[in-house]
């Protein structure tokens, strides 16, 4: 089972070139599914719809939310697809298997006034807070996720125009303008802080850390989770794409138009970014429930 779920991670890497984070989100999912086969002495070939839906309401009996057994039974499905197309495996029960039907969840986002608050928080005279407080701007400016803006590069870079390239999911490259006030940040921290930084080990990473080494998603993840902490704001509103989703939402109620949206998120479909029209649907009913006289 070890070596089939090693050939599954392969075949993601090399034919759908998924990123990393996601193999290691599968393997974990998978491991998980393997390992409760093998508590219950069962195996791979005899695998039915009966067991998989054991295995679901085991993983409700262990407190599992319902968009993580969502999640759980998605790399499944795609697992057992694998198993069928690549090593013929009989998985007449794969059409049975159908996701649950989820609430809808809508993501949280920051005011404007909450964003000005973190944006404010690094200490500006550190060149650390300077770091800091450049890539918070590049987020919220841009909505790029944290992998992609670890990942950024100074090729990546087009600061004479005023964008960057982004690498996405998928290998997908996006184009996306920069703001006023991102773009003296960047440029100030290029010239006079991140030399400050380099080492031999830098590459050409844009964000470093204090030994020169590029950042990695999990300590950009804390640093933003330490800024929030110090501004003040509700840690249950922080994750690591609330920026971007504050980015994406405060675009559209500004009148930004859907389309010019997916492509700066890089959305492979225009339906994943509808989410963001359900949030402008709430900030108008708050609005008419506060100002219309009859609301």
């Amino acid at each position: 089972m070890e070596e089939l779920l090693k050939e599954f991670l392969v075949y993601l890497n090399s034919q759908k070139n998924y990123s990393l984070n996601t193999l290691r989100a599968y393997a974990s999912d998978l491991e998980d599914f393997l390992s409760y086969l093998t508590k219950n002495a069962l195996n791979i070939e005899g695998l039915s719809y009966e067991i998989i839906r054991d295995y679901l309401m085991d993983l409700k009996d262990r407190g599992f939310n319902p968009f993580s057994i969502a999640r759980r039974l998605s790399t499944l499905r795609n697992f057992l697809l694998f198993l069928y197309e690549e090593k013929g495996y009989s998985v007449d029960y794969l059409t049975f298997l159908e996701s649950p039907k989820l609430p809808k969840r809508l993501p949280k986002i920051l005011t404007l006034e909450e964003v000005e608050r973190l944006l404010q928080a690094p200490d500006l005279s550190h060149p650390i807070g300077f770091r800091d407080r450049t890539m918070l701007e590049l987020l919220y400016a841009t909505g790029l996720r944290i992998s992609e803006l670890v990942n950024l590069k100074l090729e990546n870079l087009q600061l004479s125009i005023g964008f960057i390239r982004v690498l996405g999911k998928g290998n997908k490259e996006r184009i996306i303008p920069l703001g006023e006030i991102a773009l003296e940040f960047l440029v100030k921290f290029l010239e006079e802080v991140r030399p400050l930084f380099l080492s031999s080990k830098s590459r050409n990473f844009v964000f470093l850390n204090r030994r020169g080494f590029p950042l990695t998603r999990q300590r950009c993840w804390q640093i933003i989770k330490e800024y929030a902490k110090k501004a003040g704001l509700d840690e249950g509103k922080i994750s690591p794409h609330v920026l971007r989703h504050s980015f994406a939402t405060h675009l559209l109620e500004g009148g930004a138009d859907l389309r010019a949206l997916q492509i700066m998120l890089g959305h492979s479909s225009l339906i994943t970014t509808q989410i963001y029209t359900h949030l402008d649907f709430v900030s108008l009913k708050r609005a008419y429930d506060k100002f219309h006289p009859r609301a």
